[in-house]
């Protein structure tokens, strides 16, 4: 603060001789030589005391501040899918939060990358998110040939919302009833099977192709454009069995139309309590879930990211969103912006490593 004044010079006078020039440059010299000796280091210590309370002023007024407009929540999908349906779950909620419309924007195309990428050049303001999962975030940056985005470089993560179980669902017709009877079945009869799936690179077909891997199984991965298809020559008996996320297929386990043998996560899923996971019916340590997160733009605040994250954690946490979430075949999850970060972390490395292994690519 104290460099910030100056004493005037001969050149700020135009009517000033060389003298008063001079004079005026010793008259600087001796001051500043003053302020030397009389402060020494602790007006170095001092003036970075004043800085870093000026920062954090700057930063309480950011935090204060914001949001100063409408923020739109993008979503790299087509409108109904279940990200789409996570995605206006925390909007409706963040709204009433921050008082401040949330808005949700469909950017939908090559798997989800340019919404994605969207997000990554956005100003780093707070006011564009993106809703994340495993698909965007942890499986694209490995599988497509050129996503455009790094997911520990390009974003600013700010907190968890839910995990996703993805479930081995069968026409009733199917014999096997358990993962251990699946792989024993397989094994039995190699290369005769196929198994449906969503799209390349989804969720449900990355989880097909670890199950091969990891069951050591020769089957037939069929997979389909969307869930709907999917569902549908899964009911008429057109494929056996299917890896897919539960809730285009709820209904029809309800009414016996299908059968779900067993979901993928580390615990059961709180709609269907009776279905065990893969490792208590058969295939130890086969663990696949899809998780969904909101992110910034990279170089977002630290007041703006704390704020948001404080805000999501506590609408996650109430009934009403935990049973919206449930209906939408997932189970709440929250965390600190450093959590998912290092979830984002170990997640990528998990599939990458798949991805690699079996020789994966999307151009």
């Amino acid at each position: 603060m104290l460099g910030a004044s100056r004493t005037m010079s001969g050149t700020d006078r135009p009517d000033a001789d060389a003298a008063s020039n001079q004079s005026g440059s010793l008259l600087r010299f001796d001051l500043e030589n003053f302020k030397r000796k009389a402060f020494g280091k602790r007006a170095g210590v001092f003036g970075a005391a004043i800085l870093i309370s000026l920062l954090g002023l700057a930063g309480t007024a950011t935090a204060q501040s914001y949001p100063s407009r409408t923020i739109s929540l993008v979503v790299p999908y087509p409108p109904g899918g279940g990200v789409d349906a996570m995605a206006r779950i925390v909007a409706d909620r963040l709204s009433v939060a921050l008082k401040h419309s949330v808005i949700v924007d469909n950017r939908a195309g090559a798997g989800g990358n340019i919404g994605t990428r969207a997000v990554a050049k956005a100003d780093p303001d707070g006011h564009t998110l993106l809703l994340g999962h495993t698909g965007t975030i942890s499986i694209n940056p490995s599988l497509y040939a050129n996503a455009g985005y790094d997911p520990r470089k390009d974003f600013t993560p700010i907190g968890l919302i839910a995990s996703m179980p993805v479930a081995l669902i069968a026409h009733p017709s199917f014999p096997a009833k358990s993962m251990a009877e699946v792989v024993a079945l397989l094994k039995q009869q190699p290369g005769k099977f196929n198994i449906g799936t969503s799209a390349i690179g989804t969720g449900g077909y990355l989880t097909a192709e670890y199950f091969k891997s990891a069951a050591g199984v020769d089957i037939t991965i069929v997979p389909y454009r969307g869930t709907g298809p999917l569902m549908n020559d899964l009911i008429g008996g057109h494929i056996p069995f299917a890896f897919g996320v539960l809730p285009p297929a709820m209904g029809s386990i309800q009414a016996g139309t299908l059968r779900a043998i067993a979901v993928t996560g580390p615990k059961r899923f709180s709609l269907l309590p009776d279905v065990p996971t893969a490792t208590e019916s058969g295939l130890p340590g086969f663990d696949s879930v899809l998780h969904y997160g909101l992110l910034a733009p990279p170089g977002t605040p630290r007041p703006i990211v704390d704020r948001l994250n404080k805000e999501l954690r506590a609408l996650v946490e109430t009934d009403v969103v935990k049973q919206r979430i449930q209906t939408e075949g997932g189970d709440s999850l929250t965390s600190s912006p450093d959590e998912y970060v290092q979830d984002i972390d170990l997640e990528e490395r998990k599939w990458s490593a798949l991805i690699k292994k079996l020789n994966l690519k999307v151009e």
